[in-house]
């Protein structure tokens, strides 16, 4: 049995491919069956070491970006996603695969092309609350269909999409708190502010946190990922703003924070500030009241809608970036960590907003057509 995963070059859609991949090597063990042969198709492997470690093969291709504004890389790029299709449509029939899994995004239509042409059984999922357009499509011909928002439901067939929420990594999803603070070096009984801006950091959240960092450290410890290529300007403004403060050790920068590193963070958070992608099923998973600052409706419609639709379901607030400046984003995190009933409220609507068990049902549609597959 051979299963082939693709989606786009991002973290929204790599990690939840993990915990699926995690979630059917489970079921295989439980139903006592030969383990799937696994592969992930995409133009860059995203992290090696963790397909590695799941026993995912790599397999390389290529596809080109469909902006939204005018480039001349649109033009460029359709000759990559053709290229793209004419070498998938190659690999994917060497391989064969009895399933494909797509996570959606540009990345993932070549090989989805290919699978419709040699028609190998689709599964899709959905992580935002309307569908983008490589989803939209494969939503068409897909056996299976996937969402992680209720909303998004409406785009797709009902007798074959389920609302399953997003797949989050087992080795993430549970906070903890015992010997969090002395592994982060931060003091008692200090409330503890998170703040994510995604793997790549979101540069207009890290200067408005900069910029007030003085006065938010006088109340908070703050541990902030600002993305790889924010390091150094972080910690060097930090420094300069902190010279004469008191209260420096309680800054924590970092360039990306590893699983340990997330969940005792996450389990020592009294608020999280983050944008509106798959990070908002992590801080489900947590069940920690959060400020979400989505990416700019012009740029991103689907972060604007995912943040209102959390909002809605009472577990965030939600500031957009137009609206951003440090005296508005302080007095939300100082809301958020006096006020116990707000706060209890949030706490609860996101543990309710949460799903466990989506990789483990998204598994065991995939495993279940593969095995049809593999019969028939």
């Amino acid at each position: 049995m051979r299963i082939l995963f693709t989606g786009g070059g991002t973290g929204g859609h790599f990690y939840p491919i993990i915990a699926i991949a995690k979630a059917l090597g489970e079921l295989v063990k439980e139903k006592r069956l030969l383990a799937p042969e696994l592969y992930y198709m995409s133009p860059t492997p995203y992290n090696s070491s963790l397909l590695f470690e799941n026993n995912i093969q790599y397999i390389s291709t290529s596809a080109g970006k469909l902006r939204r504004y005018f480039s001349v890389l649109n033009f460029f790029d359709l000759f990559k996603t053709g290229w793209g299709v004419l070498t998938s449509l190659w690999k994917v029939y060497k391989l064969y695969p009895d399933v494909v899994f797509g996570k959606g995004g540009y990345a993932s239509f070549p090989v989805l092309v290919a699978a419709k042409l040699l028609r190998i059984p689709v599964v899709i999922h959905e992580s935002d609350t309307s569908p983008g357009k490589v989803n939209a499509w494969a939503g068409k011909f897909a056996k299976k269909i996937a969402v992680s928002y209720p909303e998004a439901a409406h785009f797709f067939p009902a007798d074959r999409v389920a609302h399953t929420g997003n797949p989050v990594r087992e080795d993430i999803a549970e906070p903890i708190q015992e010997g969090a603070r002395e592994f982060l070096k931060l003091e008692k009984d200090i409330p503890v502010i998170l703040i994510l801006g995604g793997s790549q950091g979101a540069e207009r959240i890290n200067d408005v946190v900069l910029e007030d960092l003085a006065r938010l450290v006088e109340k908070y410890a703050i541990i902030h990922q600002v993305g790889p290529k924010n390091l150094i300007e972080a910690r060097s403004t930090s420094q300069a703003v902190l010279v004469n403060s008191t209260h420096g050790d309680r800054y924590k920068a970092f360039d990306y924070l590893n699983p340990l590193a997330m969940r005792m963070s996450a389990g020592l958070a009294s608020v999280v500030v983050s944008r509106a992608g798959s990070t908002i099923f992590e801080i489900a998973a947590w069940g920690v009241p959060s400020i979400i600052i989505p990416i700019p409706e012009s740029i991103s419609h689907d972060q604007h809608a995912n943040a209102f639709a959390y909002a809605r379901a009472g577990a965030c607030s939600v500031i957009e970036e137009k609206n951003l400046t440090a005296h508005i984003l302080a007095g939300e995190i100082e809301r958020l960590v006096t006020n116990d009933a707000v706060a209890s409220a949030m706490r609860g609507a996101a543990r309710a907003f949460y799903k466990p068990h989506a990789a483990r049902e998204v598994a065991e549609e995939i495993l279940k057509i593969a095995l049809d597959h593999e019969i028939g």
